[in-house]
């Protein structure tokens, strides 16, 4: 057996792998799935020639993470392409806000809200590898940055408490901001989600919300191509039934759900640590509808054609509305959609003069209902005709994610509530998350701070605290990837 073991191979998982390896230590990934890179794989889903990814497709955070930073996708021959304009949110009447990576050619978009944008983020993007240190966290660490906090945090009040329209005067620029919140599938205006717009909002100008070419698949492989080369293993189709079968390792790194670890760990769990475990909950889900197109979106606004990924739901006080209804668990007739047209830079996702199209509705948690009928309704709701470019559709209801990821509960794409408390204490109030009652056992999934997203933090700080307790090693993670890329160029 390995000195370490990993149970679950999305980008925690494999992060946190590559730390325990660039450690020198053995390494063991066991995935349960037979194709590798959890929440980010690609396939064939629709037709041949047809490239989805099947749940992350934009990745925000793949130039601006602390682990991927020093992990350095592009030196490891990733290809990440950046969108001209982030994202896009179309309104009724032709028009959209657009998140240009230029944040001078946004505030111009925005006209008579401009400069309350730029005041917004400005001060974040001149201090954004603080901003991004500050958000992805352990959220138990103080801030290297307290003038980067308190920018943060005033901004984070403003826009998490009624006075959240006082900036604005137009709907387009609210309605932007509240598109990218919604992304953490609760009420835009909770603390979580504000703090993920501010976040997310800072990288669409800085980096961009890039499109891997290939494919999200690209991340993963990337990493599992690193694992092996400093000697680890990765074993596909290898579910992982009780704990008994993990004994020999001097330490287990869990890329799963608190669900999922209880499955495993069972009775060796204390029962107030097991009932704690069962008590936290799972959020919001996604119903995901991949299509096949024989072109590009007809966007009616000018400027939606360039945008990597799209939010459909109309104003701020209609995405409101959408995500009350979700929480109360009930459908909304005009979804909020998530959708990316990897297409706009990269041409290897569909043969010639086709595109693929990804697209996910905020439904219910434990949904079984398909409705791509709806999704395809607000779609052309600002698209009309795209209908018409139907060529072939895959669907998978919020209940069927765990088919392919068992951390997405009744579809949770988040892997846990995005509350304010499970935000904080994830996956559930400790002062350190990632160790559990088990000496050589270790939670390392988006399940613990700082929470979903393609960014592989939980696996390095779970792995950090690993390498310490388990292994007497107190090098920091980040520059063990250093001296592991050191040494890969010499090779």
């Amino acid at each position: 057996m390995a000195d370490v073991v990993v149970v679950g191979s999305g980008p925690n998982g494999l992060a946190a792998a590559v730390i325990a390896a660039s450690a020198g230590l053995s390494v063991r990934v066991l995935e349960a799935q037979d194709q590798p890179g959890g929440g980010s794989r690609t396939a064939e889903l629709t037709l041949p020639g047809f490239h989805h990814d099947i749940c992350a497709g934009a990745h925000p955070m793949a130039l601006a993470s602390p682990f991927f930073r020093a992990f350095d996708l592009a030196a490891h021959g990733v290809d990440v392409l950046a969108p001209t304009i982030s994202y896009a949110h179309p309104l009724d009447g032709g028009i959209a806000g657009l998140a240009w990576r230029d944040l001078e050619a946004t505030v111009a978009d925005l006209g008579v809200d401009g400069q309350a944008w730029r005041s917004m983020f400005a001060p974040l993007i001149d201090r954004w590898p603080k901003v991004v240190d500050l958000a992805m966290s352990d959220l138990r660490t103080p801030p290297t940055s307290l003038s980067t906090a308190f920018a943060f945090g005033m901004r984070l009040l403003e826009q998490g408490s009624p006075l959240w329209n006082r900036p604005f005067h137009g709907e387009v620029a609210p309605a932007m901001l509240t598109g990218v919140a919604a992304h953490a599938i609760t009420q835009p205006r909770a603390l979580p989600a504000v703090g993920a717009a501010l976040l997310l909002g800072t990288l669409a100008h800085v980096g961009g919300w890039v499109i891997p070419r290939g494919g999200s698949q690209a991340i993963p492989n990337a990493l599992m191509a690193e694992i092996g080369r400093l000697g680890g293993e990765i074993v596909t189709g290898h579910r992982v039934d009780d704990f008994a079968e993990l004994a020999d390792a001097r330490a287990v790194l869990f890329d799963t759900s608190p669900a999922e670890f209880l499955r495993i760990a069972g009775d060796r769990l204390p029962e107030r640590y097991r009932n704690a475990l069962k008590d936290f909950r799972y959020g919001g889900a996604a119903c995901k509808v991949d299509f096949a197109l024989g072109g590009p979106v007809p966007w009616t606004a000018p400027g939606a054609e360039l945008a990597g990924t799209l939010h459909l739901v109309g104003t701020r006080a209609e995405a409101m509305a959408v995500e009350k209804r979700i929480a109360a668990g009930k459908f909304a007739d005009r979804p909020y959609v998530i959708a990316i047209q990897p297409g706009v830079v990269d041409d290897t996702r569909a043969p010639a003069g086709k595109q693929t199209f990804y697209t996910y509705a905020h439904v219910p948690n434990g949904s079984t209902v398909d409705v791509s009928a709806a999704i395809e309704a607000q779609v052309e709701r600002f698209a009309p005709g795209f209908k018409d470019l139907i060529l072939a559709k895959h669907v998978t209801p919020a209940a069927f994610m765990p088919d392919h990821n068992a951390n997405y509960v009744g579809g949770d794409i988040s892997a846990g509530a995005m509350t304010l408390r499970q935000t904080a204490f994830r996956p559930l109030p400790r002062w350190n998350p990632y160790s559990t009652p088990l000496p050589s056992a270790y939670l390392c999934s988006s399940s613990t701070p700082p929470g979903p997203g393609v960014h592989g933090m939980p696996g390095l700080h779970a792995a950090r605290h690993m390498l310490r307790t388990r292994f007497d090693i107190k090098t920091d993670p980040l520059k063990l990837l250093s001296r592991a890329n050191a040494t890969r160029v010499k090779q």
